[in-house]
């Protein structure tokens, strides 16, 4: 096993042994990481194409259920309740999600393969100039649909906020749409002309329909952001790909309203 491997494996078991002192997990979680584990044997340890789709379904229904909240067991904690961090802001409340945090730590230990990795130097220039371009690309488009404004802060919820943000919420989504999504695509369309242009697109318009629940305009956003994730992560890797992400989320989080105007 790899050390990336076995120093994920290290940190789910020590970090969910916490939860269940702290009792934020509940006895029905066992059935959903034992789904996720033969999941993850179907996909790792067999080479039949029919055990393997299995594995690769079983997950994709399990991380619905995960992302979605749907699946019980998982006491996820509030850390913000209803705050509204500029007067003409929309409440915000997040949770520490211990269920959708699963995601990615099935995909680094099932899948290791899809966790393309560059270079330091290329990684930091592709992140420089593809965080510059999808931010201001996405934060003007936000503000010509009028769902935001510039509204500079910085709240006493800023730690917290920045902790679950780039572990629980933009490294999940990285690895499941850029990693899982984006890189099974290129592989499964590898011999087709301009595979990675269809791969980053098609999960594109899979991360922008997973806003659908906030309305069109984020689905538009997400698709767009989507696009420039996708790049930074076929150029330079999952780092680039998660600082791009986190860093767009970071300006739109201290410098315009959030999470969005109040309707």
């Amino acid at each position: 096993m790899s050390a990336l491997r076995w120093t994920t494996l290290m940190l789910l078991s020590l970090g969910y042994a916490v939860a269940l002192t702290y009792g934020q997990l509940s006895l029905p979680a066992a059935v959903t990481v034992g789904l996720l584990t033969m999941a993850g044997i179907c996909v790792s340890h067999f080479k039949h194409r029919a055990v393997n789709t299995f594995g690769h379904l079983l997950f994709i229904a399990l991380a619905i259920g995960l992302a979605s909240h749907w699946l019980p067991g998982f006491l996820n904690a509030r850390a913000i309740a209803a705050v509204r961090f500029s007067p003409d802001a929309a409440p915000f409340s997040m949770f520490l999600n211990l269920d959708k945090s699963l995601i990615g730590f099935w995909i680094v230990l099932a899948c290791p393969w899809l966790i393309y990795r560059a270079s330091v130097a290329r990684s930091a220039a592709v992140t420089a100039s593809t965080f510059v371009v999808t931010t201001c690309v996405c934060m003007a488009t936000a503000a010509t649909l009028g769902i935001l404004a510039w509204t500079p802060k910085w709240p006493e919820q800023s730690g917290i906020w920045i902790f679950n943000n780039l572990l629980l919420v933009t490294l999940t989504e990285e690895l499941l749409f850029r990693g899982y999504i984006q890189g099974g695509l290129a592989r499964l369309f590898k011999r087709l002309p301009y595979h990675d242009v269809l791969a980053i697109a098609l999960a594109s318009v899979v991360f922008g329909l997973a806003h659908l629940g906030a309305g069109w305009q984020w689905v538009l956003l997400a698709g767009i952001a989507g696009v420039g994730y996708g790049i930074a992560y076929r150029l330079g890797g999952l780092t680039a790909a998660v600082l791009t992400h986190f860093g767009l989320n970071l300006v739109h989080f201290s410098l315009f309203t959030y999470p969005m105007f109040n309707r």
